[in-house]
């Protein structure tokens, strides 16, 4: 078939080509940068060589070794933020709509609450109140994005609530919790496979902005929104120094979507007109 090998689209095998060489390369930092994260091994901004195949940023460290070594950060930070956003608001959310009543009102108005406060806006304050780390930006970040999951979470399940298969579950004396885990997150998968890809990348945007602000990652440790912020100011000079993270952010972003949207496709067998 024209365009496909082995009923994948050539966009979506790309895609998780580079997918798997992220996250190799991320895992493996420490093995495949020429160079430490922090060592300074020439002058600063200086042009690609043979030496710095991506040239050296503001204080002379490999741009190359910096972004692996992001790369580890970034990737790590967003997965385990979304997996917490995702644990957290399908639960909660799968429970309120199979519960119903006050505890469904009562957790949908504080998650209401939660919306109508700009996400970044809530990061930094609890940021500037909290000292940052990294398992505290996974919290952080996995918590404001749970509330987004929530809502999709607690839609899906208020619409399989009342099927008829999950009536013929509660007749037959079936739990709340066989309901949720047996009956109504199986049936729930396709949609949350769309929406955990969007979400990774929310908490890889999300991250890279609060670094960029400087309440992000922290140094030593850098990330790709640490690294643009480092040399933004070489851009003004013509230095490409501050895109080639940049870069690194969007083709996660395309690579997500075009392999979450593969997928989607083959859950749900749909097809694209």
């Amino acid at each position: 078939m024209t365009g496909r090998r082995k009923g994948i689209p050539i966009s979506a095998l790309v895609a998780s080509i580079v997918l798997v060489l992220f996250i190799t390369v991320a895992l493996l930092a420490d093995v495949t940068a020429p160079y430490g994260m922090a060592d300074i091994v020439g002058g600063a901004w200086q042009e690609s060589s043979s030496q710095f195949p991506l040239g050296t940023d503001n204080l002379g460290r490999d741009l190359l070794s910096r972004l692996l070594f992001a790369a580890r950060t970034t990737i790590l930070i967003a997965a385990f933020a979304t997996l917490l956003s995702f644990v957290l608001g399908s639960i909660l959310g799968f429970t309120a709509a199979v519960v119903g009543g006050w505890l469904d009102l009562v957790m949908s108005r504080a998650v209401d609450l939660m919306m109508s406060i700009p996400t970044l806006i809530c990061a930094l304050v609890i940021l500037t109140i909290v000292p940052p780390g990294i398992v505290t930006l996974i919290i952080v970040i996995g918590l404001l994005d749970a509330t987004r999951v929530y809502r999709l979470s607690r839609a899906i399940a208020a619409d399989l609530n009342a099927m008829d298969f999950v009536e013929a579950a509660k007749l037959r004396g079936e739990g709340r919790q066989w309901v949720v885990f047996r009956e109504v997150l199986p049936n729930a998968l396709s949609p949350l496979v769309s929406e955990f890809g969007m979400r990774f990348i929310y908490a890889v945007l999300m991250l890279s902005a609060l670094s960029f602000l400087g309440l992000g990652v922290q140094p030593p440790q850098t990330d790709w929104g640490s690294m643009v912020q480092e040399n933004k100011d070489g851009i003004v000079f013509g230095i490409s120094a501050a895109l080639i993270p940049a870069s690194a952010i969007a083709l996660l972003a395309i690579c997500v979507n075009l392999v979450v949207d593969w997928a989607l496709s083959r859950t749900t067998s749909l097809k694209r007109r």
